[in-house]
């Protein structure tokens, strides 16, 4: 079935089904990976309070990019149709860059001070 020189498509349910089911146990997946590398930064006694801050912030960043990334692919296999698909990419990418750009600032912000810490008094 041709609509207004776009192609129309369905996604059987069963493969609908499949992919959220793929999507949800990746999720889990990736939670599990995430507990056990906050355990890690936490119990780290070694490391310097800044460079500690510093790795958690990215941590966070990660996640959250992560967790986009994953709402963005749950959200393509429930589309109904192409023009839906590259509306919600194009909203993805906007977001995504949005992000981005908010993460290298306060990355930005987080070295500039710990480079003032470490500066000699």
């Amino acid at each position: 079935m041709v609509q207004q020189g776009t192609k129309s498509f369905e996604i059987p349910a069963e493969m609908q089904a499949f992919a959220e089911k793929s999507m949800e146990q990746a999720r889990q997946a990736f939670d599990s990976f995430c507990s056990a590398t906050q355990k890690a930064v936490s119990t780290a006694d070694k490391q310097a309070a800044g460079a500690k801050d510093v790795g958690e912030l990215a941590l966070r960043f990660a996640e959250r990019n992560i967790a986009s990334s994953f709402e963005f692919a749950q959200r393509l296999v429930r589309a109904k149709d192409s023009q839906e698909v590259m509306a919600l990419h194009a909203d993805y990418v906007k977001s995504q860059v949005a992000a981005f750009g908010d993460q290298a600032r306060e990355m930005t912000k987080q070295a500039a001070k710990m480079a003032g810490e470490s500066a000699p008094h």
